[in-house]
């Protein structure tokens, strides 16, 4: 799963959603739906903007952690991750 922490990273500078808007140019709706984990797509250049206003790394701003379920296949068929044993 990815997991877009804006939220965190706002909080931490006292930052509101608008703040960030004014800063980048971003417009407000795409800033609260990376804000709240909404956003389907990221641009790439946002990402940029983003990190150059906050003065952070992408990876203080985006991080993965592994999903529970299997989503990806082998191409015969078998899971490539069988996830925790219980």
């Amino acid at each position: 799963m990815i997991r877009i922490l804006l939220s965190t990273r706002l909080g931490e500078r006292r930052w509101t959603q608008a703040d960030l808007a004014r800063a980048t140019g971003i417009r407000p709706n795409t800033i609260n739906d990376l804000y709240h984990e909404m956003a389907d797509r990221v641009n790439l250049e946002h990402l940029d903007l983003i990190c150059e206003a906050l003065d952070c790394d992408l990876s203080e701003i985006i991080v993965r952690t592994p999903n529970s379920d299997v989503r990806v296949r082998s191409r015969a068929g078998q899971p490539l991750h069988t996830g925790p044993k219980k």
